[in-house]
């Protein structure tokens, strides 16, 4: 785990005191997936169009990816744009990818400044080409940065995902590079949009949905699920440190028993107890 670095002057002394606890109370997750919900519901309940809420919303990704990068989180994966959410009225989508080209202008130095390394993933080749543009022109000025990784899923799902992967794998088999008895886990995930990146220890959901919406779900097997009510446009980094708080006193097993469980049952035992 990164050492804890504080670079930014506008920090309050409290916020550096939250996170030093954090730091010292136990592991943190090497990487964090957030759904990003509730932007139009959040706008609504203020009388605004759900634009609104979109704009608001990024200020919550600058927080969290700041905050990320000082508790020295390597990296933070944010579902912005799902391969769904074409199905949205053509204006709420055109705001979004105008929104994402003026967030991306007026953040790419910011990310740079502070070694922030920005990448996405997803059917990128469906966003607007100024939008890709964009996208290739912040992805290759902080290509060299290694504090943090900020992954942005656009036009993503995880459907999508694995099925690429079988593509890309079918292909190799039938030009012969590898048998179809060599396909295993490691394998698949080697060929997911995700193979530079571990995969996700917390996930977290705002608004309060219990679903995770085709999200990184190769990825997600053991991942830890925080859910949290807050909408995205009101979750910032005193809610982000909750999470990871949950997280810090989870038993993370992947299948086995409960660390500290070492009673021994013999066969015969367990027998006559099945019997």
């Amino acid at each position: 785990m990164k050492p804890l670095t504080l670079t930014n002057n506008a920090q309050s002394d409290s916020d550096k005191r939250n996170q030093e606890k954090l730091v010292a109370a136990g592991e943190l997750p090497r990487h964090i997936a957030i759904i990003m919900d509730g932007n139009g519901r959040w706008a609504q309940t203020k009388g605004n169009i759900r634009i609104h809420g979109h704009k608001a919303g990024v200020d919550s990704v600058r927080d969290i990816t700041e905050s990320c990068a000082q508790l020295g989180v390597e990296h933070l994966t944010l579902y912005a744009f799902s391969t769904e959410n074409w199905n949205r009225p053509s204006a709420e989508v055109n705001g979004l990818m105008k929104l994402l080209v003026a967030s991306l202008r007026d953040e790419a130095e910011n990310l740079h400044e502070n070694n922030i390394r920005f990448s996405t993933i997803g059917q990128i080749e469906r966003l607007p080409v100024n939008c890709q543009k964009k996208i290739q022109e912040v992805t290759d000025l902080t290509k060299d940065n290694d504090r943090l990784q900020l992954c942005l899923a656009l036009s993503y799902s995880g459907r999508w995902d694995i099925t690429e992967a079988v593509k890309k794998l079918a292909v190799e088999v039938r030009n012969g590079n590898i048998n179809p008895e060599d396909i295993d886990d490691s394998l698949i995930s080697s060929h997911l949009s995700t193979a530079d990146i571990p995969d996700p220890d917390l996930i977290i959901r705002t608004s309060g949905e219990f679903r995770i919406s085709n999200f990184l779900l190769w990825q997600l097997a053991y991942s830890e699920l925080y859910i949290t009510k807050t909408y995205w446009p009101d979750f910032k980094r005193d809610e982000l440190y909750e999470a990871i708080k949950s997280f810090q006193k989870r038993d993370r097993r992947y299948g086995e028993v409960k660390k500290g469980y070492t009673k021994a049952i013999s066969s015969t035992v367990i027998n006559q107890i099945i019997s």
